[in-house]
């Protein structure tokens, strides 16, 4: 079989203290291993390929957000949920961390957010496909969904934007899962992604770096429990407030972001 760039730096990574390591990455073609950028390039494909075949799918996850303070004091705020989606137009997300306790449901027409811990609702009529209500939450509502660029229809060209490096790192192991561990880097942020090794690439690791605040302050979602087709229970996207929820506008809909009320969002380097 033939060693591939991939394998070598499987096997260097094997037998090199952590010091020799940390300079091979950080010089990359010195010790005469190069990154394969066509496989790297060639498995987030075959990720996004399954990932858009897959007309229902499910899974749980524990996501860090971190901030950084004035006083370059980094903080991670965790949270863990799961996501139920059916394809082209349906998704249920809920997210719970300390400070918040959230189910955001879309049934192709409606969306509704509602705060748990707060018994308030919002909805907003958004009639589209998933891809218009990512688009929408991102870049309108500034309430992106979790992992948002892998669960669009087209992962690979939303991922690969803006792309100017990309190193293919070997494997890693993410909650017991052999993965392909990949390396990108844009002008705003690096970010990597571990993919599950197999007939199922579905992502278990992704981590996002900014490059644009001080600190280098990152957001990672790591994914567990992942089922497709038959194995996904069945899912009712439509809203019902079971608890007799207040609604209010969704402007208004306090306490149900990704930050706690008392941060303020500082400015870019």
């Amino acid at each position: 079989m033939k060693k591939t760039a991939r394998q070598l730096v499987k096997n260097s990574v094997r037998s090199m203290p952590a010091m020799a390591l940390s300079l091979i990455i950080g010089l990359g073609t010195s010790a005469g291993v190069s990154a394969d950028e066509a496989d790297a390039k060639r498995l987030l494909k075959a990720m996004s390929d399954y990932l858009a075949a897959q007309k229902a799918l499910s899974f749980e996850y524990d996501a860090t957000l971190e901030v950084v303070t004035k006083e370059e004091q980094k903080l991670a705020l965790v949270s863990s949920g799961d996501v139920s989606l059916s394809r082209p137009d349906k998704i249920l997300v809920t997210r719970a961390g300390g400070f918040a306790d959230v189910e955001m449901s879309f049934d192709g027409k409606t969306l509704t957010i509602l705060g748990k811990n707060l018994n308030i609702y919002a909805q907003q009529d958004m009639p589209g496909t998933l891809n218009h209500l990512v688009d929408e939450l991102r870049f309108k509502h500034n309430r992106p969904l979790p992992a948002a660029d892998l669960l669009l229809s087209d992962s690979y060209d939303a991922l690969m934007h803006d792309v100017v490096d990309v190193n293919d790192l070997g494997s890693g192991v993410v909650g017991g899962v052999e993965c392909d561990y990949l390396a990108f880097r844009t002008e705003e942020v690096d970010w990597q992604i571990w993919i599950a090794q197999g007939e199922r690439p579905y992502p278990c690791r992704y981590t996002i770096t900014t490059k644009l605040l001080a600190g280098g302050p990152q957001y990672t979602i790591q994914i567990r429990d992942w089922k497709t087709g038959d194995e996904v229970a069945a899912t009712d996207f439509s809203f019902k407030n079971t608890t007799d929820a207040k609604k209010v506008d969704l402007k208004n809909l306090e306490g149900t972001g990704d930050l706690p009320e008392h941060f303020r969002m500082g400015e870019s380097k």
